[in-house]
């Protein structure tokens, strides 16, 4: 081992405490970090600092930076027990770690970001600074006397804010140079990059510096994990160093050898990248950004309702991309103008524009289902193909913000909006229509009437609102969600007509049929001018009552036509003949069987029987007798429902019924 000569102890001096971090904690030890509470640990005498070469610079290393550095460990006597440097045997790969981040030597933690960049310092640890400090998080190498006195001798090479990736610190990011915007690649989007890669002791692997920037397309492991994941967190034209260790490095087209490599630094400049998002997230709609558009995103992207105006071209997916309509050519060279969120194109269309920026153009491939399966298809696309849309967003309108409105210009926009929604209502787009109602609730919480003249208007208008989402839940089948929406009304107005009307139609569309009536009849004592609706109410819940009796009598059709005792004593009967029979057939095979070959065994026997024994009959099984007896008691339970129902409905409930009826819509 090198030895280093003896130390004059005069060289030494207590390490300065690096300039305290800003930190709002109180000063109890359950709210400290745990490299605060370990630094309560320091004493005087445990920790010196001698320079040997002194730094560049001014800053200094502190909390979140990466630091670089070579560290070589000696003994009091000069022996080199550890060291990075390879002069030393170490492997000449530096170490990283990040302050308040990783595990260090509360010694390093303490005294590195007293250091400049270059300088070379040893530090004189106590045994309690280092490897034998009470739950070190650190473990010491076999080589090293943990419980003496050392000498680390610490060359810092380089430090910065770094951003640890991987939760292990496998992957961490310098970054060199900031970038464009905030938006950053992620699968399956298409990178160009100028990348460069070196081990960790600073040997080229590669360089794509020159010619072309490397293409690769995000999520297809065409480069290693480590670097993809390092990339997905740059914008445009950011420059990094981005630092992965083996675990994040697996082969590659990129980095096709990495056999005894332990940790590679790749430093990248993010030239390009083409934003291709899986829309659906199952691979089916996608849609990839052929030019960029103007603004970031996606806070420039039409993702609120608004008026879009755009030009596309549609094409089939087969061999010759046949288009089938273009509105440069089909609609006079004309754009397309529609407002989103009210259906007036197809699913996927609408879902991929939301996304665009003004003036980019993207190429959409859309599955059947969120094309033309499900909205008119034009006649020259078969049912079912796939299409591809090449469209650019020429621009769009954004709903007018609220903000500084007063309360009758807010209102006459919740007017234009909810007559909108009535519309797709009308039109059985029941999802569109209940989404703009719902959009206005949320605006709603936002709205402060200012006298109590706007606050019965703006009272109103909720209620309406809510009212309208109960109707779009109860057309979607939605029962329950359309109940729920009504005591939103029912609970601050407890004999709000309307509300009652809309839920008493969802109880019984239900089968609540009771709630229904109790609802309907709270409408004739709340308000008299309802009657004629209630009543109507009433009449077709009757209607639907009837009809779900007429079903269970079908349901159960046969039960009802024997008297109680006669259906008992059949079934028993045949049950037990059943049972017998299935007996008797056993025990004749079985006496077959013997028969064929013990037959005069079998005669002794049977002559030894008595005669008891021989007229005795055949036992049934024990659980057939509870078999028996449950299906008595149920019969005897349905017959007793169905004379309930015959005489509330035969004899005490009128059994006139009207041909035709009108029911107020209570709508919008």
């Amino acid at each position: 081992m090198a030895v280093l000569e003896e130390d004059n102890e005069d060289q030494y001096s207590a390490a300065p405490r690096p300039p305290p971090r800003n930190n709002k904690k109180n000063n109890k030890d359950d709210e400290l970090s745990d490299d605060d509470k370990r630094r309560k640990k320091l004493v005087p005498g445990g920790l010196l600092k001698a320079e040997l070469r002194p730094g560049g610079g001014d800053s200094r290393p502190s909390e979140c930076d990466q630091v670089v550095y070579h560290c070589t460990v000696r003994t009091v006597e000069g022996v080199v027990v550890h060291s990075t440097k390879k002069e030393f045997g170490g492997n000449g790969t530096p170490l990283r770690h990040v302050i308040g981040k990783s595990k260090m030597l509360l010694g390093l933690l303490e005294g590195i970001p007293t250091m400049l960049k270059g300088e070379i310092a040893m530090f004189k640890m106590k045994p309690g600074m280092h490897y034998a400090e009470e739950d070190c998080p650190v473990s010491a190498p076999d080589s090293i006397p943990k419980d003496d006195d050392l000498h680390f001798e610490i060359e810092l090479i380089d430090f910065g804010k770094a951003k640890v990736i991987a939760d292990d610190f496998g992957v961490i990011k310098k970054i060199i140079n900031e970038g464009l915007g905030w938006e950053s690649p992620r699968a399956p989007y298409e990178v160009k990059a100028w990348i460069t890669a070196k081990t960790g002791d600073g040997k080229l692997i590669f360089s794509h510096t020159e010619g072309e920037p490397y293409f690769f397309t995000l999520g297809n492991s065409e480069v290693p994990q480590g670097l993809e994941m390092g990339i997905g967190t740059m914008s445009r034209k950011e420059k990094a160093l981005i630092y992965v260790t083996s675990q994040y490095l697996a082969q590659s087209h990129l980095l096709p050898e990495i056999e005894g490599i332990d940790e590679v630094h790749f430093e990248v400049e993010l030239v390009h990248f083409i934003q291709v998002r899986d829309v659906l997230g199952d691979g089916r709609l996608i849609k990839r950004r052929i030019r960029d558009g103007q603004g970031e995103f996606p806070m420039d992207c039409p993702l609120q309702d608004s008026q879009l105006l755009v030009h596309y071209k549609g094409m089939l997916l087969d061999d010759e991309k046949t288009v089938f309509y273009d509105t440069r050519v089909d609609n006079d060279g004309q754009p397309l103008e529609f407002s989103s969120g009210e259906g007036r194109v197809p699913e996927g269309f609408e879902m991929c524009v939301r996304l665009m920026l003004p003036g980019e153009i993207a190429m959409v491939t859309c599955p059947p289902d969120y094309a033309y399966d499900k909205f008119p298809r034009p006649d020259n696309v078969p049912e079912g193909a796939y299409v591809q849309w090449e469209i650019e967003l020429l621009g769009f309108e954004m709903p007018k913000d609220w903000t500084g409105l007063n309360f009758r210009s807010i209102m006459e926009e919740v007017d234009k909006i909810k007559s909108t929604g009535n519309g797709l209502f009308k039109e059985g787009k029941y999802e569109l229509a209940k989404a703009k109602y719902e959009k206005l609730l949320r605006e709603f919480n936002h709205v402060n009437p200012q006298d109590d003249d706007e606050g019965k208007e703006f009272a109103n208008a909720r209620s309406m609102l809510h009212l309208n989402v109960a109707a779009c839940y109860l057309k979607m089948g939605e029962c329950r969600k359309s109940i729920e929406a009504c005591e939103m009304v029912l609970d601050t107005n407890p004999v709000h007509v309307k509300a009652l009307y809309r839920r008493g139609m969802a109880h019984m569309a239900a089968g609540d049929f009771e709630e229904a009536r109790t609802d309907f009849q709270t409408m004739i004592k709340v308000d008299s001018s309802s009657e004629p609706d209630a009543t109507a109410a009433l009449q077709k819940l009757k209607q639907k009552e009837q009809e779900a009796l007429r079903k269970a009598k079908k349901q159960f059709k046969g039960l009802f036509d024997k008297k109680p005792g006669e259906i008992a004593e059949i079934t028993k009967e045949s049950a037990e003949t059943e049972i017998t029979e299935e007996i008797d057939e056993s025990q004749s095979g079985l006496r077959n069987r013997k028969s064929q070959t013990e037959s005069a065994k079998q005669d002794s026997s049977d002559e030894k029987k008595t005669e008891r024994e021989r007229e005795a009959p055949p036992a049934r099984p024990h659980g057939f007798r509870w078999f028996s007896r449950l299906r008595l008691v149920t019969v005897a339970l349905l017959l007793l429902f169905s004379f309930v129902v015959f005489i509330y409905y035969d004899i005490l409930v009128p059994a006139d019924e009207p041909d035709t009826m009108v029911l107020t819509s209570y709508y919008m």
